[in-house]
């Protein structure tokens, strides 16, 4: 069993909103990250960015269809400073960049990078709780991940929507805790196994 921990969308563009907000979410997702490398498990960081024009963005996709004319188009290309990791959370070397051209996780080679990293199960710390996060835990709990939510490692605009979705769809699917209780199983874990 490999257990990897995805941090998605926590870019200058969308993460960076919730800070100036006052919210902690890029902190507890800091935190998770660094418990994630204390214990050596695999990170995969999760970006939503387009190709120069937006090729990807079909007209008839009510989230996407109209970016290209939007004044966000020149913030949403892959080489966009608001589609960038923020700096709180560089990847290392080798921790894999994923690109998703969607909501969902997964609309990207995620599942290919899961595989070579033969990945069973899954922690989700994301930006926000009723797109990334409810998007990619549908998808890994119909294809049989062990999941884990981290609820205070994820944030949506709507308290209320986030409130729901932690304490009575995700639980259906995943297990939801908070980062320090998650880290605390790990050094559990480990302690177990020595």
């Amino acid at each position: 069993m490999t257990t990897a921990l995805l941090l998605m969308d926590f870019q200058n563009g969308i993460a960076g909103r919730y800070a100036e907000a006052g919210s902690d979410v890029i902190e507890k997702a800091r935190r998770a990250l660094a418990a994630a490398r204390a214990h050596r498990i695999p990170v995969v960081f999760v970006r939503v960015a387009f190709r120069e024009g937006f090729p990807e963005a079909a007209a008839r996709n009510k989230a996407f269809g109209r970016i290209a004319d939007s004044p966000q188009a020149p913030h949403m290309t892959e080489s966009a400073a608001a589609t960038q990791i923020v700096a709180e959370l560089t990847p290392l070397p080798g921790e894999p960049v994923v690109v998703k051209r969607r909501i969902g996780a997964f609309a990207s080679d995620l599942d290919v990078v899961l595989r070579g990293l033969g990945a069973t199960d899954l922690v989700l710390a994301g930006v926000s709780t009723s797109g990334v996060v409810l998007s990619t835990v549908r998808h890994a709990a119909d294809h049989d991940f062990g999941l884990t939510v981290l609820a205070d490692a994820c944030a949506d605009q709507d308290p209320e929507v986030h409130r729901v979705l932690r304490e009575k769809v995700f639980p259906r699917q995943a297990d939801v805790v908070t980062v320090d209780e998650w880290a605390s199983g790990l050094g559990a874990e480990g302690a177990a196994r020595g």
